[in-house]
C-alpha cells in the first residue's frame, strides 16, 4: 500500500503547486465563460444601436420628402393637395413620437434587460467546503473560514459574502473570476494547505478506491487465466453422452455409450483436472465419474462465455410457487383398495409414512372405477357407490397395519378395467386431477402404465419433479402371449418412449424390469408392520420353548399362470419321486384357478388348493416355509412378508430376489436339483431370528429413507438447491443451468408427438386401447362430480 500523507514541509510545496495549477485551471474556464458572455451583451447593444439609426434615417427621408413637397405649387391652377401629401403629413406626428420612444435611453435598457441572458452561475463545491470546514473545526476547535460558526448558531452566510462581487483583478493581467481568485487567496494564506485534502485522502470512499485498485492490480493469476476452449474429443464425447437416452431408445446398451465417453476422455483427464481445479484445490466429485467431469467442464466453458441457458424450445416455466413454504406431493397409482394388489398397497403404505415426516403435503390419487367394473376387480363383490365410501375403506384399513393415523389426501381419477389386459386403464387426462397449486412433487407408481394412453399435459411441465416407480415386469408377461415376441418389442420401446418424456427420475425395484432411460435399481417397498409384529411374536415364543412352526410349506398368490404356477407345476412333476410325501398347500383366486388345478390333477401332485386369503390370516402363521418359483415378479411382497414373519423361504436365483439374498433365511437354487435340495434343507432345519437391523431394512421407515435418497427428494425437500455446483477458480459453476441439453430438446419433440398420437381413437385402439378412454364418460362424471368432457375442452384437440 502506498502512503499518500505527507510527512514533511518539502512534500507540501508540491500539493500547493498542484492546488493552484487546479484553481488556474478553473478560473481560466470561468474566464472564458464570462467573455463570451460579454460578446454576447455587445452584439445585443450593436444591434439595438443600428435599429435606433436606422429610425432616424427613415425620420431624416420622411421630412426631406415632406420639404420637397412644400414649395412645389401651380399658381395658374388652384386645386387640393395631393391625396398622398395629405396621408404623409398625417402620419409624420406618429412617426416621429415612435422615434422618440425608440431612440430614447430608456428604450434600450428596457430591452436588454428584457433580452439579455441572464448569467446564472451555480458551482457545487460541498465537497471542498465540507473538507475544509471539518479540517478547520478540527484544527482550530470549529473556527472555519467564512464564519461557519454563524451556521450552526443558525444564520447561513449569505452568497455576497462568499463570492464577493465580480471584478477584474489577476497578477498576469487577464481577467479572473472573483470568486477563484479569493478562494486561492484564503487557501494560499493557510500555513499548510495539503492539510485541506488530508480528511479527503482519508476518507472511507479514497480507501475503498485504493483497496479495489490494489486487488485489481494483485489479482492472482489463476483468476486471469482464460478457460480453455473445447477440443474436438471433449465435443464428440459430449456428443455421445447426450444421445445415449437416443441410443437406448434403438436397443444400445448404456455402457457402450459410457464406454466410448471415457475412451475419449481418457487422454484428456488429466488436463481436464489441471485446467478446471486451481492449485490446491480438492477434487469438486466425490468419485471417479467422466460423466460428471465433463458436465462441469462444459459448464464452466459455457459460463467463461457469459452464456446461461434459460430452457430450451419445449420447456415450460409456469411451474409450482411454493407460496405456502411447504412442498407437496402426489402420489399417482394404477390400482386401489379392496383389490389387494402391489400397485394398490405398496402406494397407500408410501403415502402414509411420507406424510408422516410432516415436510410435506402428501395427496394420493387412485383410480375410480363404476359400478359394473368394480364387480370384476374387487374380491368377495365389495362395490362402493360414492368415492368416500371406499376412501372410509382405505383409510381404516391402512390403521389398522400401521398404527397411527396418517394425515394424507385421498382423490380419485377416472379409470376403466381392461379384461385383456388385467389392469385399469386412467380415462382422460390424470394429470388436471391435482389442482395446479399443487403441483410440485409427482411420483407415477408404474410410469410406463400410466402413460401408454395419456393424452394430457405432461408431468414434467406440469411438476418441479417428477419420480417413476416401475413394479411390474410386463415384457415378461407379454412373452407368454400369442406373438408375444413382436408385442413386447413394441412395448419395450413404447415404454422406453413414456418413461423418457414424462418422468426426471425412475426407480426399479429390481434388475428384473425393464432398463429404462434415467433409471437406477433400488428397492423402496417395505412390508407391512403387522407382519414385522407377527415376526417378533413368533420369535418370543422360540425363546420361551414354545413350537412357532408345526406345519409345512405353503404357495400364495394371484392364480394366474404368469405369478409362478407354471414353473411350480414343472419343477413339482420333473422331481414327483424326489420330493416324495411333499405336500404344499396353495392359497389364492384368479383367472386361471380352473385351469391350474386341473393340470395339478392331471399330474398327481400333491397341492391343496385353498382360496385366497390375507397373508396375515392367522391360519398362516404356523407355516415353516414359504415357496416362491416366479420369475415374472419385480420385488415379490409375499416373499418379504415371509421373511418378515421369520420363515424360511426357497425362491429362484433371479434379479427380482436379489434384495433378499441378504438375509440368512432366503435360500435359492439355480436349477430344478438345486429346487429339491433347499426345500429338504428348509423342512428340515429351524429358520434363525431376525436381528434388529435386518428387521429394519424390511420396514417402511427404511424403505422410505431410500426411496428419498434415490429419487433426489431427500435434497428437494431439505431446501438444497436442484442443480449440481462446483467450484473452480472460485467461482461455483451450475451444471443444469448453464449447459443446454440435447435431450431435453429430443423429449420435449417426443412428448409432443406422443401427445398427438394418443390423440388419434382409431391409433389408440390399433394399439389396444379400451374404447372411450380418451376422455372420462357420464358415469364418472356422476359419481365424481365432474364436468363433462365437452365443457371442460370446448374444443377438442389443441
Amino acid at each position: 500500500m502506498i502512503n499518500i500523507k505527507p510527512e514533511t514541509r518539502a512534500a507540501a510545496a508540491p500539493d500547493s503547486v498542484s492546488s493552484g495549477n487546479a484553481f488556474s485551471f478553473l478560473s481560466r474556464g470561468w474566464r472564458e465563460v464570462r467573455d463570451s458572455a460579454d460578446a454576447d451583451l455587445k452584439l445585443i447593444k450593436n444591434r439595438a444601436d443600428s435599429f435606433k439609426n436606422l429610425a432616424t434615417s427613415f425620420d431624416r427621408e420622411i421630412e426631406n420628402f415632406i420639404n420637397s413637397a412644400s414649395p412645389f405649387s401651380v399658381p395658374a391652377i388652384q386645386s387640393s393637395p395631393p391625396a398622398e401629401i395629405d396621408f404623409v403629413k398625417r402620419l409624420q406626428p406618429k412617426i416621429s413620437e415612435i422615434r422618440r420612444a425608440y431612440s430614447s435611453p430608456d428604450f434600450s435598457r428596457k430591452v436588454l434587460e428584457k433580452w439579455s441572458p441572464r448569467t446564472r452561475i451555480r458551482i457545487d463545491l460541498s465537497a471542498i467546503k465540507n473538507a475544509i470546514v471539518a479540517e478547520a473545526e478540527e484544527r482550530d476547535g470549529g473556527s472555519g473560514f467564512l464564519g461557519w460558526e454563524r451556521v450552526r448558531g443558525g444564520r447561513a452566510p449569505r452568497l455576497k459574502e462568499f463570492w464577493g462581487d465580480w471584478k477584474e483583478e489577476s497578477e498576469d493581467g487577464q481577467k479572473e473570476w472573483e470568486p477563484i481568485r479569493v478562494l486561492k487567496t484564503r487557501l494560499q494564506r493557510r500555513s499548510s494547505s495539503s492539510d485541506i485534502f488530508e480528511g479527503f485522502k482519508n476518507s472511507e470512499f479514497v480507501e475503498k478506491v485504493k483497496s479495489s485498485l490494489a486487488k485489481a492490480i494483485c489479482r492472482e493469476p489463476q483468476e486471469s487465466k482464460e478457460v480453455p476452449p473445447l477440443d474436438v474429443p471433449e465435443l464428440l464425447a459430449y456428443l455421445v453422452r447426450q444421445s445415449g437416452p437416443f441410443l437406448d431408445q434403438l436397443g444400445f446398451k448404456r455402457d457402450i455409450c459410457d464406454k466410448i465417453v471415457e475412451s475419449l476422455c481418457s487422454k484428456r483427464k488429466n488436463q481436464l483436472l489441471l485446467r478446471s481445479l486451481s492449485a490446491g484445490e480438492s477434487s469438486f466429485l466425490e468419485n471417479d465419474n467422466t460423466n460428471d467431469e465433463l458436465d462441469l467442464r462444459i459448464s464452466s466453458v459455457l459460463q467463461s462465455t457469459g452464456h446461461c441457458y434459460e430452457g430450451g424450445f419445449w420447456a415450460d416455466s409456469a411451474k409450482h410457487d411454493l407460496s405456502d413454504g411447504k412442498r407437496h406431493v402426489a402420489i399417482v397409482t394404477t390400482a386401489s383398495l379392496p383389490w389387494m394388489t402391489g400397485t394398490a398397497v405398496n402406494p397407500l403404505f408410501r403415502a402414509a409414512y411420507l406424510a408422516n415426516y410432516a415436510k410435506q403435503n402428501v395427496t394420493l390419487l387412485v383410480p375410480w372405477l363404476c359400478k359394473k367394473d368394480q364387480e370384476l376387480v374387487y374380491p368377495n363383490s365389495l362395490t362402493f357407490s360414492s368415492p368416500e365410501e371406499q376412501e372410509a375403506y382405505i383409510r381404516n384399513w391402512l390403521e389398522e397395519r400401521v398404527g397411527f393415523k396418517a394425515d394424507f389426501k385421498i382423490s380419485f381419477y377416472p379409470g376403466k378395467f381392461s379384461k385383456s389386459r388385467r389392469s385399469i386403464i386412467p380415462a382422460g387426462d390424470t394429470s388436471q386431477f391435482i389442482p395446479s397449486r399443487d403441483a410440485d412433487i409427482a411420483i407415477l407408481e408404474e410410469p410406463e402404465h400410466l402413460n401408454w394412453y395419456h393424452h394430457g399435459k405432461r408431468w414434467t411441465d406440469k411438476f418441479n419433479h417428477v419420480v417413476g416407480v416401475v413394479h411390474t415386469n410386463y415384457l415378461e408377461y407379454i412373452k407368454r402371449e400369442k406373438n408375444g415376441a413382436l408385442q413386447a418389442f413394441f412395448v419395450k420401446h413404447i415404454n422406453n418412449w413414456v418413461a423418457r418424456v414424462y418422468c426426471h427420475k425412475v426407480l426399479r425395484l429390481s434388475a428384473a424390469t425393464q432398463d429404462l432411460p434415467k433409471s437406477v435399481i433400488c428397492n423402496v417397498h417395505g412390508v407391512n408392520p403387522k407382519f414385522l409384529k407377527i415376526g417378533e411374536k413368533l420369535a418370543e415364543e422360540r425363546e420361551l420353548g414354545q413350537q412357532s412352526f408345526s406345519k409345512g410349506a405353503y404357495f400364495l398368490g394371484k392364480m394366474v399362470w404368469a405369478k409362478g404356477y407354471r414353473e411350480l407345476i414343472d419343477l413339482l412333476s420333473k422331481h414327483k419321486n424326489d420330493l416324495d410325501g411333499f405336500n404344499l398347500d396353495v392359497f389364492g383366486n384368479g383367472e386361471d384357478a380352473h385351469e391350474v388345478q386341473t393340470a395339478a390333477k392331471r399330474l398327481d401332485l400333491n397341492l391343496n388348493f385353498m382360496k385366497g386369503r390375507d397373508h396375515a390370516d392367522d391360519s398362516l402363521h404356523s407355516y415353516k416355509v414359504f415357496i416362491n418359483p416366479s420369475v415374472s415378479d419385480v420385488l415379490c411382497t409375499a416373499t418379504a412378508e415371509a421373511l418378515a414373519m421369520g420363515k424360511f423361504v426357497v425362491c429362484a436365483d433371479h434379479p427380482s430376489n436379489e434384495f433378499f439374498r441378504s438375509f440368512p433365511n432366503c435360500l435359492t437354487y439355480k436349477t430344478s436339483e438345486d429346487f429339491v435340495a433347499r426345500v429338504k434343507e428348509a423342512l428340515a432345519n429351524e429358520p434363525q431370528p431376525l436381528t434388529p437391523e435386518q428387521r429394519h431394512n424390511l420396514s417402511w421407515e427404511a424403505a422410505t429413507q431410500r426411496f428419498l435418497e434415490y429419487s433426489d427428494l431427500d435434497r428437494i425437500l431439505n431446501g438444497k438447491d436442484d442443480a449440481q455446483l462446483s467450484k473452480t477458480n472460485g467461482k461455483l459453476i451450475t451444471r443444469s443451468v448453464s449447459t443446454p441439453s440435447l435431450s431435453e430438446m429430443v423429449d420435449g419433440g417426443l412428448a409432443f408427438a406422443h401427445y398427438c398420437l394418443t390423440g388419434n381413437e382409431i391409433l389408440r385402439l390399433c394399439t389396444g386401447a379400451i374404447p372411450g378412454t380418451r376422455d372420462y364418460d357420464k358415469q364418472h362424471c356422476r359419481d365424481l362430480h365432474l364436468l363433462p368432457p365437452q365443457v371442460e375442452n370446448p374444443i377438442y384437440g389443441w
